[in-house]
């Protein structure tokens, strides 16, 4: 199907979608669109993250409502952020007809919500914990509802909302029209299917849709110690990386983000327990740039909606090739190009071969950019801003400085000491930390990683960026050298090369011989 006028569309809905920049309907959207104008048999939809699942269902529902001053739609998603999402994309889509869609979610003001939607509302669109609390409180009424929508029906089964579903279903009147809207189809969802949607029909994506060819699928393989340092060798690499790395747990999540912040790069966690204005504020930033790098969950990650990521990143390699799809499905989208890095352990090389097979996708090898790469890529991306800087004649303001510094010493003299104050140790191969080969052999030698005890903790003002600066400015130690911050209250814990714990314990135990000691395990 080539175009929205193929759908027999109103004229609003057409211009609502022109003024959107929209033409031509998404596979998904080619499916359900037309089937759901064209019979009352309710739909479950099957298609990855960035398909245009919202507008698949809220295109014909806003097509055939029928206004009475009553709920008429309901709309079920696992995360607040898609109830904002899925509302506001509803709205872009009214055009001129008086509907009004509420969003009702945890983590905000109920009274508010409340408020809202006593005003009148035609569409709930919420969470299912929230929908309960207004339920409970005779606040929401369903009995007169004509669309029920389980959006993300998956992931709303996997956080464990199917009692709440089921409830809610209850409370609404037996004969309306079901879509569940899906990226995998667990039998649960199945399950609930049969219970409640009685006849229905499964709309699916082809698997040669399943994942875009904009996307590059690459996998490293490393040791399950080596990951992190990997992980900081591709953003070292990718001068503009601007992307989501995917982790299986809250735990891993926040462990990545404190270690990647303790080297500097802008990055903040998203997951289960990230509360819904630091979330906000989160994803703010990042849609900013402010932040280049999200760290998050599956199932946080839900309902993030941007178009330009440059990568994703499977720290963790995901269970099922679902999954998979459905992280990767968030760059290489609207016409841009991405890639989408998996990291691989050697026990888990059976996986990504599921993987490869069910998505029928060549996930290509590749080697861990190496450090003399990393260097080369940040002179190239140096001497291509100096240059549009120099074609832009930007520099005027600092014009007189130069030629003070150039008075006294030769031009390369000054040019290279800039470069230091400003890049430290980023272009000395030295500075960046060694992945190790074998990390089992018990004699130490010059490349093996040390743990040190430092007499320094939280009740001295240390933190991981305070502690890195200690060092560097005590013992030149760089940054990226240093592995495996732990700061107690009273101590810390390090990671360092075997000779360059040797420099820190002469440099650092000058004064107090008992400052850094090798750590006993």
């Amino acid at each position: 199907m080539s175009s929205f006028n193929d759908l027999n569309l109103s004229q609003e809905m057409l211009s609502a979608l022109s003024a959107k920049g929209f033409t031509a309907p998404s596979a998904i959207q080619a499916l359900v669109i037309p089937e759901f104008l064209r019979e009352q048999a309710n739909i479950i939809g099957q298609a990855q993250t960035g398909t245009g699942k919202t507008a698949a269902f809220s295109i014909p529902i806003l097509e055939t409502m029928q206004k009475d001053g009553t709920i008429k739609a309901l709309v079920l998603t696992p995360t607040r952020e898609l109830a904002l999402q899925v509302c506001e994309e509803m709205y872009s889509l009214i055009g001129s007809k008086n509907l009004r869609v509420a969003a009702v979610y945890g983590g905000a003001s109920i009274e508010q919500q409340i408020k809202n939607i006593r005003k009148g509302c035609d569409i709930i669109v919420g969470t299912p914990g929230r929908v309960m609390d207004l339920l409970d409180r005779k606040v929401l009424n369903f009995s007169n509802i004509d669309f029920f929508v389980l959006d993300e029906a998956d992931e709303m089964l996997n956080m464990g909302f199917v009692e709440d579903i089921e409830q809610i279903l209850q409370s609404t009147k037996e004969d309306k029209k079901m879509l569940f809207f899906s990226a995998t189809m667990p039998k649960s969802i199945l399950e609930i299917a049969k219970k409640y949607m009685g006849k229905y029909k499964i709309l699916k994506v082809e698997n040669k849709e399943m994942t875009t060819n904009l996307t590059e699928q690459i996998y490293y393989e490393v040791k399950e110690g080596d990951k992190f340092e990997a992980l900081c060798r591709v953003l070292d690499f990718e001068q503009d990386f601007f992307g989501i790395i995917f982790c299986r747990t809250k735990i891993e999540v926040d462990e990545a983000v404190k270690r990647l912040k303790a080297r500097g790069y802008a990055t903040e966690s998203l997951h289960g327990d990230i509360t819904q204005s630091q979330r906000t504020k989160t994803l703010a930033e990042f849609k900013e740039k402010i932040i280049n790098i999200l760290v998050a969950t599956d199932v946080a990650a839900r309902g993030i909606d941007v178009n330009n990521l440059t990568h994703v990143i499977n720290y963790s390699i995901p269970h099922e090739a679902e999954s998979y799809v459905h992280r990767i499905g968030r760059t290489g989208r609207a016409g841009n190009k991405g890639i989408a890095i998996t990291f691989v352990t050697p026990r888990e090389m059976s996986k990504l071969g599921i993987i490869k097979k069910v998505t029928k996708t060549d996930i290509k090898k590749q080697a861990v950019p190496e450090i003399k790469d990393i260097i080369k890529a940040k002179e190239d991306y140096l001497q291509a801003c100096v240059h549009e800087i120099i074609a832009e004649n930007d520099y005027e303001y600092y014009m007189k400085l130069a030629k003070q510094l150039l008075a006294d010493y030769e031009a390369n003299v000054v040019l290279a000491s800039l470069l230091r104050q400003q890049f430290q140790d980023e272009f000395i191969e030295a500075s960046y930390a060694k992945i190790e080969q074998n990390r089992n052999n018990s004699n130490a030698v010059p490349g093996d990683n040390v743990k040190l005890f430092v007499a320094l903790g939280k009740k001295d003002g240390m933190n991981p960026r305070k502690l890195l600066d200690v060092l560097h400015e005590n013992c030149k130690t760089p940054g990226r050298k240093v592995r495996d911050i732990r700061i107690m209250d009273k101590f810390s814990f390090i990671s360092v090369p075997l000779d360059e714990a040797e420099i820190i314990m002469g440099k650092m135990n000058r004064k107090n011989k008992k400052m850094v000691e090798v750590a006993k395990n």
